[in-house]
C-alpha cells in the first residue's frame, strides 16, 4: 500500500506537501504524531473523502473509514447501528461485531446510554462489519481502556484486512506492528 507525491491544500493552509508513504500490506500500522499534523486528512485521503491537489493512492478496494467522531444514529439501537450497515442477508451477524468490540449485551441500548469509551467502540463495530480490503481507523480507541483496546485490537488483527490507524497514546502504540511518526505541519516526509 502507499501514498505517492499527495499534496492537500485546504484554502491558504497546506497539510500534505508531495508527502510519499510506503505501508506494510498486512498487521496494523499506526499513524503517530501531535494533534493538527494531518493523521486525519491522510486517512480521509486513503478512504477517498478528500481529494488530493496532486498525487496518488494505492490500496487494496473498498477501504473502511472509522472517523473521528461516533457519529452514531441516535434513532437506532446500539445493534441496529451495526446492522445498517450489514447486507440484508448478513444482518444476523451484528451480535457478533458487537462481540468482537466487547458490548455484547448492549444491543437494545441506546447510544445516549452508552458512555464515551462505549460509543467508541460501537463506531468501532459498525466500521469492522463495513468491512473493505483495509481498514482506516480514526482514533479507534479513545476513551477505552488499554487492556480492552489490546483485546479489541487483537481481535481486529485475526480479521485478516491491514489496518492502518491513527493515535498518539503511546500505549495503544505500544500494540502495533508499525509506527509511523508524522511531525508537525505541513507533511512532507517520503518512504520512513
Amino acid at each position: 500500500m502507499e501514498v505517492a507525491n499527495l499534496t492537500v491544500r485546504f484554502g491558504d493552509k497546506l497539510v500534505l506537501d508531495r508527502f510519499s508513504l510506503s505501508l506494510p500490506d498486512t498487521g496494523v500500522t499506526a499513524l503517530s504524531g501531535p494533534s493538527g499534523c494531518g493523521k486525519t486528512t491522510l486517512l480521509r485521503v486513503m478512504a477517498g473523502l478528500e481529494s488530493p491537489g496532486g498525487g496518488r493512492v494505492s490500496l487494496p478496494p473498498r477501504p473502511a473509514l472509522l472517523f473521528q467522531e461516533d457519529r452514531l444514529l441516535p434513532w437506532r439501537t446500539v445493534e441496529q447501528n451495526v446492522a445498517d450497515v450489514l447486507p440484508r442477508a448478513r444482518r444476523g451477524e451484528a451480535a457478533g461485531w458487537l462481540e468482537l468490540v466487547e458490548l455484547a449485551g448492549e444491543g437494545n441500548a441506546w447510544p445516549r446510554q452508552l458512555s464515551g469509551g462505549m460509543g467508541r467502540r460501537l463506531a468501532l463495530a459498525r466500521a469492522l462489519a463495513l468491512g473493505g480490503g483495509v481498514l482506516l481507523l480514526d482514533e479507534p480507541f479513545t476513551g477505552v481502556d488499554l487492556p480492552r483496546a489490546g483485546r479489541i485490537l487483537e481481535r481486529v488483527r485475526a480479521l485478516g484486512a491491514p489496518v492502518v490507524l491513527s493515535s498518539h497514546e503511546p500505549g495503544i502504540l505500544a500494540l502495533c506492528d508499525a509506527v509511523i511518526p508524522l511531525d508537525g505541519p505541513p507533511l512532507s516526509v517520503s518512504d520512513h
